[in-house]
């Protein structure tokens, strides 16, 4: 499990600095700039959640499994519908794929499901054993 959770975040990660260099060079000329900061908001929140997930595989053997599972199924389909939809509706206008438009209502999913990713985080800081003892 704990090389499958490096490897997504290698893989977050590797999409968000690929992602930032395309919005800060590529992109930075055919984006308006709405689309432009909306793209780079995707790419720093999928960083964001990358080094979360290093951070995740870190502790893995200290932790119950059980709990992290929820933190990682939340924060993989967080970041997939939030930044991924992002990155979609941003750059309607430059694919011409306007059936992306129908994501618009996902990204506010993905939003929550790594806000209660956080909040689940707390709570088992605060009030379940989440490390071995």
């Amino acid at each position: 499990m704990k090389n499958r959770i490096l490897v997504f975040a290698a893989l977050c990660a590797f999409i968000a600095v690929t992602t930032g260099a395309l919005g800060a060079h590529a992109l930075k000329d055919h984006l308006s700039s709405e689309s432009l900061k909306s793209f780079e908001t995707a790419s720093r929140y999928l960083m964001y959640h990358a080094l979360y997930l290093l951070f995740l595989s870190v502790i893995l053997n200290d932790v119950n499994r059980k709990k992290i599972k929820v933190l990682l199924y939340l924060t993989g389909t967080g970041i997939l519908l939030f930044s991924g939809s992002i990155f979609l509706l941003s750059t309607i206008h430059i694919t011409k794929m306007e059936t992306f438009k129908v994501l618009g209502p996902i990204t506010p999913v993905g939003g929550v499901l790594l806000i209660a990713n956080w909040g689940l985080l707390c709570y088992y800081a605060l009030r379940v054993k989440v490390f071995k003892e």
